[in-house]
């Protein structure tokens, strides 16, 4: 098999993560671990990555590699303990947001980073209407009068889309169906006009009608307001008409990163390839769906070298010792973490 030795030289991997001018999003060798009973869990292990104005980054990977982690330490929200962050940068144009004290940090957040959780009924608070929940965002942060404020949450409704605006106003949570839940959170996160927006698992139980309603949504609304998009999914065919980059994790790491084209064109990672063996065609009909054998690693007990060794197709000796593979560039602006790149795409 082919192994290369050139390292990473371009793009947002390496160390930097983060282009020349500055995004208004760039995380730089983030570290988390969870302190548990049953050991450390390095749950996030030196991610990096960035977002541009007016761009859709998609983070995908299983559940339980860290995607919602690094999403929660980006908002300063992660339960701590048992979470803790050992090492790493947040910029928001340039300012690391681990160096903020609370107060200032919750300027940032809604403000300037605002997030989509992926559990609407959750996330809302069942006894105040939506209408005051939206209102109270703008009480509290702009200042506005009740009347102001109920007149921009009326506006917010309308503009996700949610017909008769001004008479669901004063509905409770219960009284929106899933697919509305998910506007309504999302005309909270749009509340204060961010920069950038983090949509976690924004489709998860919703039908294919609406989770393609949504993303439609998501993307117009990026468009207009230029925010920076970061979507958080495990889900590729959800991501595949909207992303401009895609980052794939494994157990807290980010494997490979490409734009969305080469990604689905000529995957670079084992794991990457999988998934996409994985998504349903139409022109496999009857055919047994593809699988990735075995399961994530526990994360208090990662596997030396590569994590997916045990479960890949192309490792060799070198994949199951020493280091994790470092990224490299498969060109310009794409970066496999796989010895055997090379194979995996079939060249020569």
């Amino acid at each position: 098999m082919n192994q290369t030795t050139d390292t990473l030289t371009a793009g947002d991997g390496g160390s930097s993560g983060t282009p020349a001018g500055g995004p208004p999003l760039a995380v730089k060798d983030l570290h988390v671990e969870f302190r548990t009973r049953a050991g450390i869990a390095q749950v996030v292990n030196g991610v990096n990555f960035h977002v541009e104005a007016g761009e859709t980054l998609a983070i995908l990977g299983e559940s339980g590699c860290g995607k919602s982690v690094t999403a929660q330490a980006i908002m300063g929200i992660l339960d701590t303990p048992p979470a803790a962050i050992t090492g790493g940068e947040i910029l928001y144009h340039g300012t690391d947001l681990l160096k903020l004290s609370e107060v200032k940090r919750r300027e940032v957040r809604a403000n300037q980073i605002a997030m989509i959780f992926q559990d609407a009924l959750s996330a809302l608070n069942p006894v105040f209407t939506v209408g005051f929940q939206l209102a109270e965002l703008f009480r509290v942060h702009r200042g506005m009068s009740r009347k102001d404020a109920k007149a921009k949450a009326v506006e917010l409704l309308d503009l996700v889309k949610i017909p008769a605006a001004r008479q669901r106003v004063t509905d409770y949570p219960h009284q929106f169906s899933g697919g509305m839940r998910q506007r309504v959170m999302i005309a909270m996160a749009l509340a204060l006009d961010p920069d950038v927006l983090i949509a976690d698992e924004p489709t998860t139980a919703l039908d294919v009608t609406v989770q393609a309603q949504i993303m439609k949504l998501l993307a117009e609304l990026k468009d207009e307001r230029n925010m920076g998009l970061i979507l958080i999914t495990h889900d590729m065919g959800v991501v595949a008409d909207v992303a401009d980059r895609i980052s794939v994790m494994y157990a807290g790491r980010i494997v490979e990163r490409a734009n969305v084209h080469d990604i689905y064109a000529k995957p670079s990672h084992p794991y990457t390839k999988a998934l996409l063996q994985a998504i349903p065609r139409l022109d496999q009909k009857g055919e047994d769906l593809s699988v990735i054998k075995g399961l994530p690693p526990l994360l208090t007990d990662i596997p030396p070298g590569c994590a997916f060794h045990p479960r890949c197709t192309f490792a060799q000796d070198t994949c199951k010792t020493g280091e994790a593979p470092p990224e490299y560039a498969v060109n310009a602006s794409h970066d496999s973490a796989c010895h055997f790149w090379k194979d995996v795409r079939g060249d020569d």
